[in-house]
């Protein structure tokens, strides 16, 4: 585990499995979800079991550590994930994929689109059951 602190005072917690490989990649949990959930952690031994490491963040206050700032994370923070990748692709790696669900696919999503300084590492993103229509998917929870 890792505590990356952001310019703002508060801080993400990341997780880490490290094999050595040369590619890596980052994963985004769903909503109210962590990187100790099943589905982050099943994620992550099939990707080691395919020659990567892999890092799960914590979107903010989602760690069980209680955040510095009032300020959370929803479907349109994709800042912080900007941070994470920044942190992750001065580690040395050759290749980062991102991985992103439900949220944290929109997250991802964002990102990629919104962001002007993406790492050259940054080579591939895969996205499961995001909430594309955010309205229809808050109205129907």
């Amino acid at each position: 585990s890792e505590r990356l602190t952001l310019g703002d005072g508060d801080f993400l917690d990341l997780d880490w499995t490290r094999t050595g490989a040369k590619r890596l990649a980052v994963l985004s949990h769903g909503l109210e979800g962590s990187s100790k959930s099943k589905y982050i952690l099943g994620c992550s031994a099939q990707l080691q079991s395919q020659g990567w490491d892999t890092m799960a963040w914590n979107f903010r206050g989602c760690s069980g550590d209680l955040k510095s700032l009032s300020r959370g994370y929803h479907s349109g923070k994709w800042d912080d994930l900007a941070h994470v990748v920044q942190a992750a692709s001065a580690r040395g790696y050759e290749q980062i994929s991102l991985v992103g669900f439900s949220v944290g696919g929109n997250v991802t999503m964002l990102y990629l689109a919104r962001c002007s300084s993406i790492p050259l590492q940054v080579r591939s993103a895969v996205v499961v059951s995001v909430p594309c229509d955010l309205a229809a998917s808050a109205g129907a929870m």
